[in-house]
């Protein structure tokens, strides 16, 4: 008699659906921001799941936003529900202000993992909120803070950051960059204050999509433009390390307690710089209307 088959090792990694729902309120509690007299929770929140997890759920996916939403407004209920000797606790520590949904309605949606970075059982949660300027901020933009969170296993990592934008022509090219990758050869016209430079995936937004090896990582590098002075900044995002003329940049973040949060290093890039990403891939860069 032939031998049969083992069972699948995928379906003891099978995670129930309302583990997604739990997984959603963790995230939007990691993403709050207290003001002076609300807090803001994000309204939107997008779950990724390998391919063969999401065809599990794919019939249930109305129901399963109709719950999270529904357990996001029972949470907020319950935050804002405090026992009579916390509000005065928090009211002595000035620490009552409600929280609210940064939106009238909840967004949630569920999609398949179509870069392969997912295992059967991981889920990814992306979540953005629209943060109110700050004194500093004035003219500077809107402000989005993302967070992502990625359940593997019995392992969670998460990765903060805050993302400026500034309205400009959509004419108004800036800067070029010039590389090749394994698709050949490139050309990209920077148009915007801030993009980012990388592999990228469904956790990570890279503007030039770089196709390479893994040393060079999913998000490698952000350039940032000044919109007073019109100056170049750089930062190293990655794990393997930037280079800006042979020289290494410093790390652009921090990661502690398994968060990566970007601490705001940034190096001038002048044009005519040659940047490397972990002395794989290399990319000219030239400021455009300058000597």
């Amino acid at each position: 008699m032939a031998p049969q088959p083992n069972p699948r090792p995928a379906a003891a990694s099978r995670r129930p659906a309302r583990d997604l729902i739990d997984a959603v309120l963790e995230n939007m509690h990691t993403n709050l921001e207290p003001l002076k007299y609300s807090t803001l929770a994000p309204s939107r929140y997008v779950v990724y799941l390998h391919p063969e997890e999401y065809a599990r759920i794919e019939g249930i996916v109305q129901v399963l936003r109709e719950q999270t939403a529904r357990a996001l407004s029972e949470s907020l209920q319950k935050l804002n529900n405090r026992p009579a000797y916390r509000k005065y606790l928090d009211r002595i520590a000035g620490a009552a202000a409600p929280v609210e949904n940064a939106a009238r309605d909840w967004q949630i949606e569920f999609h398949p993992d179509a870069d392969g970075e997912l295992a059967p059982g991981d889920i990814l949660i992306h979540s953005e909120l629209m943060l109110p300027p700050g004194a500093d901020d004035l003219g500077a933009g809107q402000r989005t803070r993302r967070i992502i969170t990625v359940h593997a296993g019995q392992r969670t990592t998460k990765r903060e950051e805050t993302v400026s934008r500034t309205a400009t022509a959509a004419s108004a090219i800036h800067a070029r960059l010039r590389y090749d990758d394994n698709r050949g050869s490139h050309t990209f016209d920077i148009a915007r204050d801030s993009i980012v430079i990388g592999r990228g995936g469904i956790a990570y937004r890279a503007d030039v999509r770089i196709e390479a090896s893994v040393d060079v990582s999913r998000e490698h590098a952000r350039i940032r433009r000044d919109p007073v002075n019109g100056s170049f900044f750089i930062a190293d995002l990655s794990t393997l390390g930037t280079t800006l003329n042979g020289q290494q940049l410093p790390k652009g973040f921090d990661d502690s307690d398994g968060t990566k949060r970007e601490n705001g290093v940034e190096t001038p890039l002048p044009g005519g710089a040659r940047i490397g990403l972990a002395d794989t891939v290399f990319l000219q860069f030239d400021i455009i209307g300058r000597p």
